[in-house]
């Protein structure tokens, strides 16, 4: 496997990044109108946006994403990072990309002045699940909400 090289999006990376979105909406069983797909886009390339975003690159071909998001808390005078969407292209699960696009989003946060990063994934995510056990703490909290 060539070297792995994780890098924040530019404006250059639309057309490695948008197939990496389709993908990670299709495993998630759902779609957004094109719409919300151009304002992420936009979003994740305006510095003034608290969204941020990567991709994992081997050579000139893009093999996993990360979309993160600072955010302020009461709980702490720092902002948390919220990891909001991760995938790794099916040829690349298992080879340590995964970890790497985490691995990233705790450098940068932390550099950020974030004082924690947390994410969500879904119960029957099991090959995730047992990534996220050996990098991160479970502290058992169960999600709850309402769409507006």
């Amino acid at each position: 496997m060539s070297q792995l090289d994780i890098r924040r999006v530019s404006t250059d990376d639309h057309a490695a990044w948008l197939p990496l979105w389709q993908a990670y909406l299709r495993f998630y069983n759902t779609e957004l109108p094109d719409a919300v797909t151009r304002s992420t886009w936009q979003r994740l390339l305006d510095e003034r946006e608290p969204t941020h975003a990567a991709l994992a690159w081997q050579g000139d071909t893009a093999v996993g994403l990360v979309h993160f998001i600072y955010h302020r808390s009461n709980w702490s005078i720092e902002n948390s990072c919220y990891l909001q969407d991760l995938l790794v292209t099916q040829q690349s699960r298992g080879t340590g990309v995964g970890r790497q696009l985490i691995e990233f989003v705790y450098a940068t946060a932390k550099a950020d002045g974030c004082c924690k990063v947390h994410w969500l994934t879904h119960e029957t995510n099991a090959t995730a699940i047992q990534l996220y056990a050996r990098i991160a703490e479970r502290p058992g909290f169960i999600q709850f909400r309402k769409a507006l």
